[in-house]
């Protein structure tokens, strides 16, 4: 995206589904606009248009974060602590925290209501970067109690559910 002038349109190829909810958090987060996405076959065509210098903004981050650890010694402490789990179905299906709550990210606008405002939401994913954006989303709709939990699930070592 560097490269390209103000006004250009790059295409991505990718074959994940969640790469959708992906790219479109990242453009939300840059100014960048998502244009759309096409599906040929297995492969998802993202169209992204690049920001003039007046719609470009710095990249956000949610400024509440807590590590795996730190998760953990709440989940081995009992403490109340909600889990959402912001991946998509196959991500999840193959393995989650037990009793993480399950809303993809490309869902989470729609199904807000599903959560209490008052609880402690602890916000997961692969890596921490689309949970990041899931905990902004939280925050900006008066969800006061939103952490981002870094780096996710691909180095999460406690215990997994499965559903298949």
């Amino acid at each position: 995206m560097n490269t390209l002038e103000p006004g250009q349109v790059m295409e991505v190829q990718a074959t994940d589904k969640g790469s959708t909810a992906d790219i479109k958090a990242w453009a939300t987060s840059t100014g960048n606009q998502y244009l759309g996405t096409l599906e040929e076959g297995d492969t998802l065509k993202h169209y992204l248009r690049k920001a003039s210098s007046e719609e470009e903004k710095m990249e956000t981050k949610h400024p509440h974060v807590v590590t795996l650890d730190e998760l953990s010694k709440k989940i081995e402490g009992d403490e109340k602590v909600t889990i959402l789990d912001v991946r998509e179905s196959a991500e999840y299906t193959f393995g989650h925290i037990p009793g993480a709550v399950h809303i993809p990210l490309g869902e989470l606008e729609e199904r807000f209501e599903e959560l209490d405002k008052s609880d402690e939401i602890h916000v997961v994913c692969r890596t921490g970067s689309r949970s990041d954006f899931a905990a902004q989303k939280l925050a900006e709709k008066g969800f006061n109690h939103v952490r981002n939990v870094v780096a996710g699930m691909k180095e999460w070592t406690g215990p997994t559910n499965k559903l298949h």
